[in-house]
């Protein structure tokens, strides 16, 4: 219809829902690693956080694209990889509203509760063990971004390099206020899970598939086995 794939749209849709989710998911980590500083060097903490992971997007787009273009077993790595992410998100999601609440406070660097401090409950830590911690979620976050992305793209080369793309304007620019609306709309980041998941059991299943005959598995799996000349 109108000239566009289904597919092809699906496949952006998906990678739009998991850039949103995963952008505002790293800002928040990244929020609780900073609460625990003095308010002055609370937006340095969150700056080199989101250039880090601005940086580390780019860098692992580079090859992480080229290393699941070689398929089989690379494919079953990612999509087991991408389930260990469904269930850091799920723990993620389970967090204390109190800590969420933290994060949200030095992200916006505004009293959200109104009880007078931004984030006054956070144990104190100096900037160089906020930075480490930071540069630490930023690496795994990053990779299980770009994951999941190369993931939902499938074979679509415009949606891939669509939504790496929006990845990293993202980190860069509206990460902050993408973590407030998840803040506040849970159930968006539930949707997220999801469809991660779902993006990780059919890579998984692609991977498989290299390997061994698998029966056609509505919307997860199609056999790519071409029929046998007569």
């Amino acid at each position: 219809m109108f000239g566009f794939d289904p597919s092809f749209l699906s496949s952006l849709l998906q990678v739009i829902l998991i850039d949103l989710v995963l952008a505002g998911d790293n800002a928040v980590v990244i929020g609780l690693a900073a609460a625990g500083l003095e308010p002055d060097l609370r937006r340095r903490a969150i700056l080199i956080g989101i250039l880090a992971a601005t940086l580390l997007r780019i860098a692992f787009a580079l090859i992480t694209t080229e290393l699941l273009s070689l398929g089989g077993g690379l494919l079953i790595a990612g999509g087991v990889l991408l389930l260990w992410v469904c269930w850091k998100m799920y723990r993620e999601l389970a967090v204390s509203e109190e800590a969420e609440l933290e994060a949200t406070e030095v992200l916006s660097d505004a009293d959200v509760n109104g009880d007078g401090v931004i984030a006054a409950k956070a144990p104190r830590k100096t900037l160089r063990q906020a930075v480490t911690q930071i540069i630490i979620a930023d690496v795994s976050m990053s990779l299980d971004n770009v994951l999941a992305v190369a993931g939902a793209a499938q074979h679509h080369v415009e949606a891939l390099i669509f939504g790496l793309a929006l990845s990293v304007v993202l980190m860069g620019v509206a990460a902050t206020f993408i973590a407030r609306v998840l803040h506040r709309f849970r159930w968006i980041a539930w949707i997220g899970l999801l469809v991660i998941l779902y993006v990780a059991i059919r890579m998984t299943l692609e991977g498989v598939g290299a390997f061994v005959g698998i029966p056609d598995i509505p919307l997860l799996y199609t056999s790519h086995t071409a029929p046998a000349a007569a």
